[in-house]
């Protein structure tokens, strides 16, 4: 199959950035740090500790904020803690040459996404955050702010996740009906194609216990990102179960790990996109967009039945979920080409063919 004109790079055309200098590295890349539709950035050496959280601006290196805001520089060459509530800056290990047709998106990785960890990629002259323009050129930087869990990160950390796309890639609403009629994207009886995307709703059913969701205990030991299987789930978290009400108040600022009621396809030649919940239907916001790869939840790589797993908080007002209700949509974007590797199929994928699910770093 010929590739498209237009679409998000996959695994291959990632790792040609690099041959052609469109991608520039401190070190050799990590053997699974390309994904199917994606490259997973890493940690440089230090982190700056600021006093807040800022944007660079039409005018401004990240680097001449960072002489004003810098409380202190961290060594991360040999692992150091970061506390919750703090903000810190991180100059990232790659750096961009893009060319004009090409622009580029940044999001949590999943792992750092259920671990309640607040990460946004920063470029010079900035004036969005996770937003890369077609043609920039120069050095990447991490804001992380954890927010539940004190974290210990080091150099080569991989919290953050990158897509390139050429031209426009989205999916208008009549072609993503068109595709899931075909492929059953999300599996509702009834799917609600609307505001671009495609519904995803909450189960507060539970499973066969009961159980609906995690909350995030306060005042706990630190995570170490790179460390997997390492910790006790009850250390970190208490578990909810519905007692047949099948419903949830959310209290405000807590921390939730919850679960979609349905299961999700991500069809090889496309990728999905998790936008944040319009506020104006509720009070919570399902916490960090998160980027779904070719492949998940593909039954030909092992996916039938995979769930998407949900960060939700509630922020002025304690709120109600109610079971059934919408908390987000997956928007779809065509890939340029199939990639070669799909999620799942053997490029050492966490969370294929997942229910409810913590990240990778709790023993289950």
């Amino acid at each position: 199959m010929m590739a498209r004109e237009t679409g998000i790079l996959a695994d291959r055309a990632i790792a040609a950035l690099f041959d052609t200098g469109r991608l520039i590295a401190e070190r050799e890349l990590d053997r699974d740090q390309i994904q199917p539709a994606s490259l997973d950035l890493r940690l440089g050496a230090k982190a700056f500790r600021v006093r807040a959280s800022f944007m660079p601006g039409p005018s401004s290196l990240v680097a001449d904020k960072l002489d004003r805001l810098s409380l202190h520089v961290i060594d991360l060459s040999e692992g150091a803690v970061l506390e919750t509530g703090c903000v810190y800056i991180v100059p990232l290990m790659e750096r961009l040459d893009l060319p004009a047709n090409m622009s580029a998106s940044a999001n949590p990785k999943s792992s750092t996404g259920r671990l309640d960890i607040f990460t946004r990629v920063i470029t010079d002259y900035a004036q969005e955050f996770d937003k890369i323009p077609a043609d920039y050129s120069g050095p990447l930087y991490l804001e992380i702010s954890p927010r539940t869990f004190p974290i210990v990160v080091r150099r080569g950390s991989r919290l953050s996740q990158i897509r390139f796309r050429v031209g426009n890639a989205l999916l208008g609403e009549p072609e993503l009906q068109k595709l899931h009629d075909a492929e059953t994207l999300v599996a509702a009886a009834k799917p609600n194609v609307s505001g671009g995307g495609i519904a995803l709703s909450i189960d507060l059913a539970g499973d066969a216990q009961g159980l609906i969701g995690y909350r995030g205990k306060h005042h706990t030991a630190v995570v170490d990102v790179d460390k997997k299987a390492q910790h006790d789930v009850f250390d970190f978290w208490e578990p909810l179960y519905s007692r047949g009400r099948r419903e949830l108040i959310l209290d405000p600022d807590e921390f939730y790990i919850l679960v979609s009621r349905e299961a999700v396809h991500v069809p090889p030649l496309y990728a999905a996109e998790m936008t944040p919940f319009d506020p104006l239907v509720g009070e919570f916001r399902v916490h960090y967009a998160g980027f779904f790869d070719p492949g998940f939840g593909h039954e030909a790589s092992g996916g039938r039945g995979s769930r998407a797993v949900l960060e939700v908080r509630s922020h002025e007002v304690p709120f109600i979920l109610e079971d059934g209700q919408i908390v987000g949509r997956l928007v779809y974007e065509h890939m340029m080409e199939k990639p070669e590797g799909l999620y799942g199929a053997g490029v050492g994928s966490n969370y294929q063919a997942q229910g409810l699910k913590l990240s990778k770093h709790f023993r289950s």
